[in-house]
This record gives structure tokens, C-alpha cells and sequence, in this order.
């Protein structure tokens, strides 16, 4: 596929693996950088192995690709690459002299005993963009601890605002540590890039799983910063925002969100309640929020009388923002999020006679859009192509590497 997005011509050379690296590279490969997954010879990105649920080859057996991998392993090309060796730090090293960003989630320091840290890369290429993704970030007392999304998520505050009310803390349903730091680790870049254009200047880029954890409590976190007050949980609720969560119907339930005193005026005509809106307790959003105890309960017994599908049909009539609540497989049936191109396919490496379906890249852009130009590829499918290509390695050359178990 022709290669039309705005960073062609950008080189990423990716030593990331789980979820937090390879989220943030599989977006700069859909907006068209050439991304190369240097892996481990044999093993590859650890999450290869997460499953079931995996890819089946032609013969339905299970491949060496879980979901897990295939979800955030897009538009790259994967070159295995014993890093253990002289050898094979040599290549990397070569590999970065002409590449324009360079990320690894190394531990702390675990880069130099490589030979590719910063400032050795940067003697090499004094314009490449570094960027490094630990757990707690490179300084501070825990600053030498591993972390991990779940951790993260427990020590980073979200479990505590997460799951009912009165029950135990719930973390997220994915990996949303990782996959934040990942979103913060690719605006950073892309602002480093454009700081280079003026400049002419690479930099260094030091991104935690706990410090984006932290920057994306947002309200949350600010209205502690503001009143002085732990926040709590509200289970599907909302701290600042009433009525605001799911509602039951008669046969299930449905999300309800009312974000002004306009619209809870209308959503009282609806449920047939006008003077509600009227009354000094409920008829503005701070006074709903404070007084949600009384009111909740009141809404639910209403809204319990009739089914889902009567309430979306008349709140959505008067403008009452409302929807149903999905799972996955109702979610990737609906007919708004397949005509955004939210579900892709692309081809199945190794296995010309399939196709495997992927999640879609949800940005649009007008004039240069997301391209998707690799499958989630094989491990070291692309080995041979980039060291000859771009290093120019001989077959008698890659065969030595190999029997060397340097690639």
C-alpha cells in the first residue's frame, strides 16, 4: 500500500517490547513511520506468547502471534537481533545512525550496559530522538523498580476511584497504564520532531508509567488539589456531574448523560417528571451533585418501569445524550463504529489464504491519512531485508550472523 501519511520517511528504530512501547510505535507506524522491532532471536516481544487466544496457521494450529501481540504491533517490521552480543549491539548501534527516534523500556541504566544509552547514540546521531519508558521514570527512590500496568494502575490512583461504591477497588479493563504512557510517549515525540525541524536538535524524552497514570486523573486529581478532599469512589457515577452514569430499564441497562441544566429540564419532560427540574434541590447541577442520594434512587425506580430501547428511542428524540451499554462483539457490530473503519483487515503473514481482523487507527486526517501498509509481522520476518538494505549485509554475511546467534 502507498505510504501517504505525514511522517513518511521517518525512521523509528523500536528495542520496546509488552505494551506501553509497541502501543506508541504501531501509532507513528499508522502515521507512517518506518517502525523496525528489533526482538530477541527465538522468543521475541514477550507478548507473542500471551494467550490463547492466538492467530491459526493453515493447518488451524495455534501461531506464535497472540491477540495480545496483534493488537499493538501494526505497520512494523520485526528484525531479531541478540543484543547480548557485541555483535549484535554493533548492529543496533549502526541501525540508529540512521534512524530519526530510538525507544526502549529498559530498567533504569539497563540501556548503557548495551552501549545504547543517550549519550552514546547521540555521539553517533546528535539528531536522533530518544526516548525511554520505565515504570517510575529515571529518577526519584523508585527509580530502580520494575513497574507494571497493574501496579501502576494500583499505585497511580485510578483503582481507588474505580468499582462500586462500597466494594473493593477494580482496576481498568485493559492495560490503560500502559497504553497512556504510550499516547504520552507519542505526543512527546511528535513535539520533540518538531523541535528538531527548528532546531535541528534531538533530545532525550523520559516517560513513566506512574507519572502519565498521574497526569491523566485529570478532575479527579484536581478536585483534590482543590478541596483538600481524597476522592471516592461512585461506582459508574460522576464525581462533578449529576445525573451521569448507567440507569437501569426494565430488561438491562443504559448509560444516561445529562451535562446541563438544559438538558436535565428535557430529560424530566421525558420521563414525565417536569416539576423535578423545578424543584431548588435538583434544578442545578451543584445541587443534584450534592444531593444525588435523593436522587438517583428517584431515577432509577422511574426509569426501571420501561425498557432500554423505549428510553434510547426518547431521550435521543429530545437531544438527551444516552446509549446502550455494548460488550465487544455488540461494539464491533455497530454500524457507526464499522463505517469510521474501526475494524480493519489486513493480510495474515504466512498464511496467504486469510486475513486477520484488526482494530482501526480512529484518527482522520484530511490530507494525509493513516496508512496501514504491515500486518503484525512474524518474528525476524523482516531480518534479512532491513541488514541488507540499510546495512548492507551480504548473504555470506547474514548466514555468519546467524550461526553465531548474533541474529
Amino acid at each position: 500500500m502507498t505510504n501517504t501519511s505525514p511522517l513518511n520517511g521517518i525512521r523509528v528504530l523500536d528495542v520496546s517490547r509488552i505494551l506501553a512501547g509497541p502501543s506508541c510505535t504501531q501509532l507513528l507506524g499508522d502515521y507512517g513511520a518506518d517502525v523496525i522491532k528489533v526482538e530477541r532471536p527465538r522468543t521475541g516481544d514477550d507478548t507473542r506468547r500471551w494467550g490463547p487466544p492466538f492467530l491459526q496457521d493453515q493447518q488451524g494450529q495455534d501461531t506464535a502471534e497472540s491477540a495480545y501481540y496483534l493488537s499493538a504491533n501494526r505497520n512494523k517490521r520485526s528484525v531479531t537481533v541478540n543484543m547480548a552480543s557485541e555483535q549484535g549491539q554493533s548492529i543496533i548501534r549502526e541501525l540508529a545512525a540512521g534512524s530519526d527516534v530510538f525507544i526502549e523500556n529498559f530498567k533504569v541504566g539497563g540501556s548503557k550496559k548495551f552501549s545504547l544509552d543517550y549519550d552514546t547514540l547521540k555521539r553517533i546521531n546528535p539528531k536522533l530522538i530518544y526516548c525511554s519508558i520505565t515504570g517510575f521514570g529515571q529518577t526519584g527512590p523508585y527509580a530502580e523498580l520494575s513497574g507494571y500496568d497493574f501496579m501502576i494502575q494500583a499505585m497511580g490512583g485510578i483503582m481507588s476511584l474505580t468499582g462500586p461504591v462500597d466494594g473493593d477497588p477494580f482496576k481498568v479493563g485493559v492495560g490503560i497504564a500502559d497504553i497512556m504512557c504510550g499516547m504520552y510517549a507519542c505526543t512527546a515525540i511528535l513535539a520533540a520532531m518538531q523541535h528538531r525541524e527548528k532546531s535541528g536538535e534531538g533530545q532525550y524524552i523520559d516517560v513513566s508509567l506512574l507519572d502519565s497514570q498521574v497526569g491523566w486523573l485529570v478532575n479527579s486529581a484536581q478536585n483534590y488539589l482543590t478541596s483538600g478532599e481524597s476522592a471516592v469512589r461512585y461506582g459508574n457515577g460522576h464525581p462533578n456531574i449529576v445525573p451521569y452514569e448507567v440507569f437501569p430499564g426494565s430488561d438491562g441497562h443504559f448509560a444516561l448523560a445529562v451535562g446541563n441544566d438544559k438538558q436535565f429540564q428535557g430529560f424530566c419532560e421525558v420521563i414525565e417528571r417536569p416539576g423535578m427540574s423545578d424543584d431548588e434541590a435538583f434544578a442545578t447541577n451543584a445541587n443534584r451533585v450534592i444531593n444525588r442520594a435523593t436522587l438517583i434512587p428517584e431515577l432509577c425506580q422511574i426509569l426501571a418501569q420501561k425498557p432500554v430501547d423505549y428510553w434510547l428511542k426518547a431521550l435521543s428524540a429530545e437531544g438527551i445524550p444516552c446509549g446502550p451499554v455494548n460488550n465487544v462483539e455488540q461494539v464491533f457490530s455497530d454500524p457507526q463504529v464499522l463505517s469510521r473503519g474501526m475494524k480493519l483487515q489486513m493480510p495474515q503473514p504466512g498464511n496467504t489464504e486469510k486475513s486477520i481482523d484488526l482494530i482501526g487507527n480512529p484518527v482522520k486526517f484530511s490530507s494525509t491519512p493513516v496508512s496501514y501498509r504491515h500486518s503484525p509481522p512474524e518474528l525476524g520476518q523482516h531480518t534479512d531485508e532491513i541488514l541488507s538494505d540499510l546495512l548492507g549485509l551480504s548473504e555470506k554475511e547474514l548466514a555468519e550472523y546467524r550461526q553465531q546467534d548474533v541474529i
